[in-house]
């Protein structure tokens, strides 16, 4: 879609022209595993808290906005599913609904602890922990997470364990 790449690029343009329009100073290094506005906060020596409420009102139009539309798209499904006639086909659909809000759940949980928050309560180890939990772990616990819930994989997961 052309308005999500123009919001973004908007968005991006503004960090970052508020970001280098401060000064840096110390060390010059970043501790982070990868490139980020809210680790680059550590280097400047200008007084940070107008870039930090821009970050924060970005992150927060940006989760609250797609969460809306996430939360809004299982409410539809969930009417759907309470219509449907076969109690099987309920439950089918409650299992696979189940694994999705899983994933959502972990993954707009992670992200909302690292964006918004409080500018006392921002740690860098706390913040390198969290990026490591959204970037590598989440992604990796997604086969998993919805492989659990289909039954077949449940029964080869139970015959493994018991040899």
């Amino acid at each position: 879609n052309v308005h999500t790449y123009l919001y973004c690029t908007f968005m991006s343009l503004v960090v970052t022209i508020k970001i280098f329009s401060l000064s840096f100073c110390g060390h010059n290094v970043i501790s982070h595993f990868y490139c980020d506005c809210v680790p680059l906060l550590v280097l400047l020596c200008s007084n940070t808290h107008e870039v930090e409420l821009v970050i924060t009102a970005f992150a927060a139009f940006d989760l609250i906005s797609t969460l809306l539309v996430v939360l809004m798209s299982y409410l539809l499904i969930l009417t759907a599913i309470l219509r449907m006639n076969s109690a099987e086909g309920r439950r089918k659909a409650f299992s696979t609904c189940g694994s999705h809000l899983t994933v959502v759940t972990v993954f707009y949980g992670t992200l909302i602890s690292m964006y918004v928050q409080p500018e006392a309560r921002h740690s860098s180890d706390t913040n390198k922990m969290t990026s490591i939990f959204y970037t590598l772990i989440i992604p990796m616990l997604n086969p998993l997470i919805y492989s659990l819930w289909n039954k077949d994989v449940k029964c080869a997961l139970q015959r493994t364990l018991k040899r």
